[in-house]
């Protein structure tokens, strides 16, 4: 069963985390995993290229069937394994419809998070202005509140309900991503309680990022928005 599937994967990339995540869940230890480089630009060899097209990872099959984008590979493998390991989406209606719009939903978090932390990778050096600094992590520091929010006010102490659910699993390594680069915890406590109550699920705690050894400081400064 695990022995038909292959990922490909990079450390320290949430989309990549969200999939092992999901298959330590559904008890699916034992699929072909190769760790790739970005460092090293192996995300855009032919071996990726000729799955992935755009050069991204994670690159993820299951036999004949490739799924590169990394909430459609979680929500793939609850689908096929609905018998085996944890229940990933809930029963309650009312909260599937939150799970997946959580689950949408974090893909503004994910860039507004990559507008701040590879600003100066992205921009070249003559084309930066603090002002545009500045923009970036108010933005991000908006979207973050919102998502302090959510677990103030959220039906459960998971973001879909009383159950770990693939929200969590998609969600919470944007999350502990903020936090990597030093989110403030005082500022954002709801996220800190909410961050600190999953990272040693046994799930997360086994394929956390080996490259996340120091903790950075390029969100220490971003502020809750009331």
């Amino acid at each position: 069963m695990a022995k038909d599937m292959t990922l490909l994967w990079g450390s320290g990339s949430p989309p990549c985390w969200r999939v092992m995540i999901t298959l330590e869940e559904k008890n699916l230890q034992g699929y072909n995993s190769k760790q790739l480089s970005f460092e090293k630009g192996e995300h855009k060899s032919q071996q990726v290229l000729a799955l992935n097209p755009r050069g991204q990872l994670p690159t993820f099959h299951h036999g004949d069937r490739v799924i590169n984008e990394s909430a459609g590979a979680c929500i793939y493998l609850e689908n096929e394994f609905k018998e085996q390991g944890n229940q990933l989406i809930p029963s309650c209606h009312k909260e599937q419809a939150i799970m997946y719009q959580r689950i949408f939903e974090v893909v503004a978090l994910g860039q507004k998070l990559g507008d701040v932390i590879y600003y100066e990778w992205k921009v070249p050096e003559g084309e930066r202005h603090e002002s545009a600094k500045k923009r970036n992590k108010e933005a991000v520091g908006a979207e973050l509140s919102l998502w302090e929010g959510y677990i103030c006010k959220g039906p459960g102490p998971f973001l879909a309900g009383k159950s770990f659910s693939l929200a969590d699993v998609i969600v919470f390594p944007s999350i502990a991503y903020a936090f990597h680069y030093g989110l403030c915890p005082e500022r954002f406590p709801k996220l800190a309680q909410y961050y600190k109550m999953l990272k040693d699920r046994p799930s997360i705690k086994k394929t956390w990022p080996a490259v996340w050894t120091d903790t950075k400081d390029l969100l220490k400064d971003i502020e809750k928005k009331m």
